[in-house]
């Protein structure tokens, strides 16, 4: 029997169950808005079923075996067996821990869950098509959309995605083995950090890279310190070319085809191929030309400082939202759309919105570079504590990198920081809050640091800005 389309309300329809739109939802819930969240694969979204959530899973797996395997300085000898099929079995535990945790947390704070693919009517209904024959679908009446749609791998001319040659990032993190070797297509953060992690696991690497150096849009020092280490653990980098074309060996395996600008031409044989080029916004699906919302030629929905788009009626958080597309950000979008939905005068500020890359060593960011503080017009002072100081990051054996303190010369404002190092991902939110609340060097020098820690570098790094430091050479 087929089930009859039904009608029903609400004030607030959230598009998609990831990191924007769970915490949309949830946050419009308390605000006492009737609130529907709509989510038609598994709530959590990408991020905690097939990326952020998987993929440090796997690469704390990788790290453990890692470090056992290579602490001989250490007086400590092991040869560890990795059992990768219990490592994902392990791995899948985790991710159904904290899905089935959003679940819970959406349904204790009474938002409405509905199981479908969503389309806008207008800009007051969606349609929501229930998976399932018979299953039928439904018209949802609101006052507020917030679409939080996420982001799908992009896919490149002749790469098309296969789950068993051509894998996208989400095919990698549902290995049942590592493969003996692999060709990755990109040398982004997605790319390094699963690069990484798989020549921990003993695959042997090889990445091939348009552009003349890993992760783009860092600084040329960080750059430099995570392709060195990568290399160390045998992963080989080809740069200045672009994938164009794959075929199957006779063994069962791939053969990537690239090729320079110059037209020359090179072929690197593996198991598999990893394309790893970036993320491009899931906007296709929602029919927003009925609501009279436009994407631009990327594909994403522009927004303002509330996170609304052109249509009063509608939001956009997260990855359809544009650059950066990251999980933090889309839930302080989330929240701010929920709050803004629900008569709040809340907005968005995005300079002290932090990034983290789980390559090694780690990467963290925040605010502004020196270069990027010039380009504004400050006049930037720059304060720097190698790891190799740090009494606590030699007693990990892990000192590669360092802590850099960006500040406003003539103020003191703390404008940025940039960390390579161990522990860079947990370290850089004493520098986003020192961003945010308008601290001062003089601030973070000041506080009192716990001995020994790695965060004590971030207090040397501010006093060698002034011109104090007592553990490095001032500038």
């Amino acid at each position: 029997m087929v089930v009859g389309d039904i009608s029903t309300g609400t004030d607030v329809a959230v598009i998609g169950a990831g990191p924007g739109g769970y915490v949309a939802a949830i946050r419009a819930a308390q605000q006492g808005l009737d609130t529907t969240l709509i989510e038609r694969d598994a709530y959590g979204g990408v991020c905690l079923n097939h990326g952020c959530i998987p993929s440090k899973a796997f690469i704390h797996g990788a790290d453990v075996a890692h470090e056992a395997a290579n602490a001989e300085e250490l007086g400590i000898y092991a040869d560890p067996a990795v059992d990768v099929e219990r490592m994902q079995r392990w791995k899948s535990g985790v991710v159904d821990r904290l899905t089935g945790g959003v679940e819970k947390l959406c349904k204790a704070n009474g938002v409405n869950l509905v199981e479908g693919t969503a389309t806008f009517a207008d800009e007051h209904k969606l349609r929501v098509a229930h998976g399932g024959d018979g299953q039928g679908s439904e018209s949802i009446e609101f006052e507020h959309a917030i679409v939080a749609t996420g982001s799908r791998p992009i896919q490149i001319p002749g790469f098309e995605f296969d789950g068993e040659r051509v894998l996208s990032s989400r095919d990698l993190l549902g290995m049942e083995a590592a493969p003996d070797s692999l060709v990755v297509v990109g040398a982004g953060y997605i790319g390094m950090e699963l690069s990484t992690m798989l020549a921990k696991l003993g695959t042997d690497v090889t990445v091939v890279e348009m552009l003349d150096d890993v992760l783009p849009g860092y600084e040329d020092d960080v750059q430099r310190i995570v392709r060195t280490r990568a290399e160390e653990l045998g992963v080989e980098f080809h740069f200045g070319e672009g994938a164009s074309e794959w075929s199957e060996t006779g063994e069962g395996g791939v053969a990537v085809t690239t090729e320079t600008e110059a037209g020359e031409q090179s072929e690197y044989l593996a198991d598999q191929v990893l394309v790893a080029v970036g993320r491009s916004p899931v906007t296709d699906t929602l029919e927003l030309e009925n609501a009279g919302v436009e994407t631009n030629d990327a594909g994403f929905i522009e927004t303002d400082h509330q996170a609304r788009t052109d249509v009063d009626s509608v939001f956009a958080v997260g990855d359809v939202a544009g650059e950066p597309m990251l999980a933090h950000k889309a839930s302080k979008e989330g929240i701010v759309a929920a709050e803004v939905a629900a008569g709040e005068p809340a907005a968005l500020d995005y300079q002290a919105v932090p990034a983290a890359v789980f390559t090694e060593p780690e990467i963290g960011t925040v605010g502004l570079s020196e270069a990027e503080a010039a380009e504004q017009g400050f006049e930037p002072i720059v304060g720097q504590m190698p790891f190799n100081a740090s009494g606590r990051a030699l007693t990990t054996t892990h000192t590669e990198g360092f802590v850099r303190v960006v500040a406003d010369e003539e103020t003191g404002f703390v404008l940025g920081g940039q960390i390579v190092g161990p522990e860079a991902s947990e370290l850089i939110a004493e520098l986003a809050l020192a961003v945010e609340m308008g601290a001062t060097l003089e601030d973070v020098a000041a506080t009192i640091h716990t001995h020994p820690t790695l965060a004590e570098a971030t207090m040397e790094a501010a006093e060698n800005a002034m011109g104090r430091a007592i553990h490095t050479l001032n500038r």
